[in-house]
């Protein structure tokens, strides 16, 4: 079959499995702290000494990105920062206090939002709250914004054991630019990636995305030379997702104004093969690095793991999101603060958790979720047993597509199926094709 009959056959509405089960079918009344914290204890019982992954979420940006499809407060008023800050600071030792010590954190991110609207010094705050150390050893990244990261982010945070900036670029392409609200040019983006070099950052990840409003091939291929000159280290490479019915921020344009179809597909073709070209390795889904850097490593020693935060070198069970609408993981549960700022504050301020909703994942939740993460993190995924019946239904047209290869107990996925992960992953969702959600909660897949 033809790419652009595939195309036309599998562009459909898709969970990104970020997690499984995916959050349309998490409770909310149900749901509760204690049910949360009960999951959280058992888990930390068992691999606490392998250590916690830390994820911050910091939601104040003095513009909105129209495109953005994060929990976002836009403010100019930089008064914000500190009492936001003290009340993460507050629930990191609800939850020390719950779990009768400071946990060890293997890893800690910081996302947005823009962390970089907080300035240096308060950024230290923050991290000298939540470690207790000048200089750790925890493996530290932060998100950072082209036109407003500054010197005094990158010395501090880099003193304090950051060793790792991600920069949301999107595309250097004017017209888009204006579409979506967001402007940084070119030499911004190398000065603070040549200063992080100098610094003595170790990786930087640029964030692009296609099928952006205004998006044109020409225009991309400038934008993605201008990134392969710079050389990031790591490239999450994303598609668009329009859902204006969720982020209002989205009506600013509406489905005239964005490459559709075999128009978006090309715009991620050329992207992907001009990255390749250029010696990027492609790493799961959306992402792409360089051999030299960790996670081309760990995508070759079968240690790659996918979280909240996203692909990661470092492998852990438990993650803790701490902030406004940030979501845990104990392996067995997850759990979702929050939405609202000052829904927040309010729980926190009184000593509780923020939970809004969450799940407890029975038994086929944790296997389904293990065959996703393989397929996600492996490219394959094997079963014990012969694949169940109606798995392997599911499977029958991706393998006459030649999406995916089967061989006794084993799924792989094919060369060509790289572009069609989330449908692969769609085949083992058993909530999906059970109680069929509405999806418009979901973007399209490709």
């Amino acid at each position: 079959m033809s790419t652009n009959k595939l195309l036309k056959k599998y562009n459909v509405a898709a969970p990104r499995y970020t997690s499984y089960p995916t959050v349309p079918y998490w409770e909310s009344e149900s749901f509760s702290e204690q049910k949360w914290l009960t999951a959280l204890k058992n888990s930390y019982n068992i691999y606490k000494q392998e250590g916690i992954s830390l994820y911050i979420h910091l939601p104040f940006c003095e513009s909105l990105c129209t495109y953005c499809g994060c929990n976002t407060r836009i403010t100019k008023n930089h008064g914000v920062e500190l009492p936001y800050l003290k009340a993460v600071i507050k629930e990191w030792e609800i939850y020390c206090s719950f779990l009768g010590e400071r946990p060890k954190i293997k890893e800690l991110h910081l996302g947005g939002g823009t962390p970089t609207f907080f300035n240096a010094e308060n950024l230290k705050t923050l991290i000298l709250g939540i470690t207790h150390q000048e200089k750790s050893e925890i493996a530290c990244s932060f998100e950072g914004h082209p036109d407003n990261t500054n010197i005094q982010h990158l010395q501090t945070l880099y003193a304090l054991g950051f060793k790792r900036l991600s920069l949301g670029i999107q595309d250097f392409d004017p017209k888009v630019q204006l579409m979506i609200n967001r402007f940084q040019t070119p030499e911004q983006v190398a000065k603070i990636t040549s200063e992080a070099r100098a610094i003595g950052y170790e990786s930087i990840n640029f964030d692009l995305i296609y099928g952006l409003p205004s998006q044109n091939l020409l225009g991309l291929s400038e934008t993605i030379t201008e990134v392969i000159h710079m050389k990031p280290e790591r490239i999450a490479f994303y598609s668009y997702a329009h859902v204006p019915w969720i982020k209002s921020g989205q009506r600013h344009f509406d489905e005239n104004d964005i490459p559709q179809g075999d128009e978006k597909f090309a715009l991620y073709q050329m992207g992907r093969e001009m990255l390749m070209r250029a010696g990027y390795q492609e790493i799961g889904m959306d992402h792409f690095a360089l051999k030299k850097d960790s996670l081309y490593e760990a995508s070759l020693n079968a240690s790659l793991h996918r979280n909240f935060m996203g692909y990661t070198d470092q492998h852990t069970k438990i993650l803790i999101g701490l902030g406004v609408s940030s979501i845990s993981d104990c392996h067995t549960a997850f759990a979702q603060n929050s939405k609202t700022v000052e829904s927040y504050l309010n729980h926190v301020e009184n000593g509780t958790l923020s939970i809004e909703k969450g799940h407890l994942l029975n038994d086929m939740d944790l296997s389904i979720r293990q065959h996703i993460l393989n397929l996600m993190c492996k490219g394959a995924t094997h079963f014990d047993d012969p694949i169940p019946p109606t798995i392997k239904n599911r499977l029958v047209p991706l393998l006459a597509d030649r999406l995916i290869e089967i061989e006794n107990h084993e799924v792989r996925v094919a060369t060509l199926g790289k572009s069609f992960l989330r449908n692969i992953c769609m085949a083992f969702d058993e909530r999906l094709w059970k109680f069929k959600p509405n999806t418009t909660l979901f973007s399209k897949a490709l």
